[in-house]
């Protein structure tokens, strides 16, 4: 797996998420202590709780991400702009908007670029994630979109808004060819259906630079057993002369 040593390290390339809907705050709240527990690279929650989760990880590494025009991507690009500054604002260090679609289908790309390049302006050295629901789009779209994402600054294209069936394996080698092809220097995240460190394993292999997963606690926790709890020490051997 990635030459990953430990479950630790294998943390590092996950992006725990959370976008329930209908999460209470004690029930988020929960979540955060979960996330503590070990060295996520970033926590995904909604808006409602940048500022909660902010508060609850500060004395950890792991970054809060959030999201942007969630999960339709069809909001005007002022509006995204102004929910990203909002979200910054509160504390937020990584930040995944969903791509207008519809500019997309109409081939609108300058329209695209300009929203992605006005927000990453504002976001800074923060990360900038775009989000293209490939779903529902075909190859070509998909080579065509990222060029635009990548042209345009953003630092991540990620795969999937988890509001639509997961991708099989083959489909998520298929995209991560794709992004690798027509977008070289961006890096990729996968999300939808990485629910076990088999599929975890999978998915960095082909290519991906970070999974996000609704299964980071259980995923870490599986590894953390198959490769620091199962070890076997071996006897000591007593060498005698014939």
């Amino acid at each position: 797996m990635y030459n990953i040593k430990n479950s630790k390290e294998l943390a590092t390339y996950i992006n725990y998420a959370n976008l329930n809907n209908i999460i209470t705050e004690d029930e988020m709240k929960e979540f955060l202590e979960k996330a503590k527990e070990t060295t996520f690279n970033s926590v995904i929650v909604s808006p409602t709780y940048v500022e909660l989760a902010k508060e609850a990880l500060k004395d950890t590494d792991i970054k809060v991400g959030s999201v942007v025009g969630f999960p339709l991507g069809f909001e005007d690009s002022q509006t995204k702009l102004a929910e990203a500054k909002s979200l910054m604002d509160k504390g937020a260090d990584e930040l995944e908007v969903v791509v207008n679609l519809s500019h997309l289908k109409d081939k609108k790309y300058d329209l695209i670029g300009k929203e992605i390049e006005e927000i990453k302006k504002a976001m800074g050295d923060k990360i900038l994630k775009v989000n293209i629901e490939v779903k529902a789009l075909d190859d070509a779209e998909k080579s065509a979109v990222v060029q635009v994402i990548e042209k345009a600054g953003a630092d991540y294209v990620k795969n999937a808004t988890g509001f639509v069936t997961p991708c099989h394996i083959y489909e998520i080698v298929n995209d991560i060819n794709i992004i690798q092809k027509y977008a070289p220097k961006v890096k990729i995240e996968i999300y939808g259906g990485i629910d076990s460190y088999k599929i975890a394993n999978q998915v960095l292999t082909a290519g991906a630079d970070r999974i996000a997963s609704n299964y980071g606690y259980e995923i870490v926790k599986s590894y953390k057993e198959l490769r620091e709890n199962t070890q076997v020490k071996p006897k000591p051997i007593t060498l005698t002369k014939k």
